[in-house]
């Protein structure tokens, strides 16, 4: 019977330990991707209600719940509007059913005590106030300027 000499096991130690070393960072990474891409889309999502009151002329909301983690985005009379790139799909977006941004939790919502935002024909919020973003040990705040509407992260 012939086994393995300490030199291939040592080798294969080495190669382990090159594989692990440059996984678990990739890994880690994970969180602060998902987060930036979340915010990056909830961001664009505000802006998009925002422009969408600008152009009809009326009002429109992003109406957020923390404890499904998710959003969508609501006409004046309160429906849910259709998404303008997967037609025949409400404009509803749900971490959890994101396998992209399933890591990402909507810690908490606060537009004056609400969770919902609502822009008017001018493009001006009904309120200001934040979206707080969770992932691992990573955060971001969306913030929503109360007279302007100006949508910055952190």
């Amino acid at each position: 019977m012939r086994g393995f000499t300490i030199v291939e096991l040592l080798i294969v130690v080495v190669i382990l330990s090159i594989a692990a070393l440059t996984a678990i960072p990739m890994m880690s990474s994970a969180s602060s991707v998902q987060i930036r891409s979340a915010a990056n889309l909830i961001m664009a999502d505000l802006e998009y209600a925002k422009s969408m009151a600008i152009t009809r002329g009326q009002n429109y909301s992003v109406v957020f719940n923390a404890t499904t983690d998710s959003y969508q985005i609501e006409d004046q009379s309160g429906a849910v509007i259709s998404h303008p790139v997967k037609n025949g799909f409400n404009y509803i977006m749900s971490f959890p059913n994101e396998s992209r941004l399933s890591r990402v939790d909507v810690a908490s919502v606060n537009f004056n005590s609400t969770q919902r935002v609502q822009f008017d024909c001018l493009g001006s919020p009904d309120n200001g106030g934040t979206v707080n973003l969770q992932a691992g040990d990573m955060t971001a705040t969306i913030t929503v300027e109360p007279v302007t509407g100006f949508i910055s992260s952190q």
